[in-house]
């Protein structure tokens, strides 16, 4: 009997070890343990999903904000998951040519990494058009149930070396802050 029961006591501890940890959105990272999930608790991010839409230099941007639960993040040295925003975007001249189409593809990737709530803000990682140029932080702030600001300032402009000559390195989101987008 007492043998049944100290194998019962492993199962359930070994049962419970095997369960992902869920931790609160802006956990540091230094505090997520591999494959923990850190999870969306108070809803941060659903305000921030919707179609938006701006002009910015004779460009028109679409802006397409979907909530990803279990988005994967890979690390150096872990993997864990992520409750996270994921934008795609479509770009047009204004002729209403399409100069950059990101819906269908997984480069250009645009995702939430945290939240501001105190500011209410979201702040995005965006990894730059073709061959990293323009990486960097994107901050949207909830301004009201229908506008959101955004803030894009790039960390690089600099070209990988293993970047072919054909590729298309510009930049089509917009560089500036304080640009209202306004959910269609």
């Amino acid at each position: 009997m007492i043998c049944k029961s100290i194998i019962f006591v492993c199962l359930i501890t070994i049962v419970n070890s095997c369960k992902a940890q869920i931790l609160p959105m802006n956990t540091a990272l230094d505090n997520i343990p591999g494959n923990a999930h850190v999870k969306d608790l108070n809803n941060e991010l659903d305000p921030y999903i919707g179609t938006y839409k701006a002009n910015f230099q004779g460009d028109e941007i679409t802006l397409f904000i979907i909530k990803e639960e279990n988005k994967l993040e890979k690390r150096v040295n872990k993997q864990f998951y992520r409750d996270a925003l994921v934008v795609k975007y479509i770009v047009k001249n204004a002729n209403g040519s399409i100069l950059q189409n990101t819906q269908n593809t997984s480069t250009n990737q645009l995702y939430s990494i945290g939240t501001r709530p105190s500011e209410n803000s979201v702040i995005l990682y965006y990894y730059g058009t073709n061959c990293g140029v323009g990486w960097g932080k994107v901050t949207l702030k909830k301004l009201n149930s229908t506008q959101i600001s955004w803030d894009y300032d790039p960390n690089s402009t600099s070209v990988r070396e293993d970047c072919p000559a054909t590729a298309d390195k510009t930049v089509y989101l917009p560089e500036t802050s304080g640009l209202i987008f306004t959910k269609q």
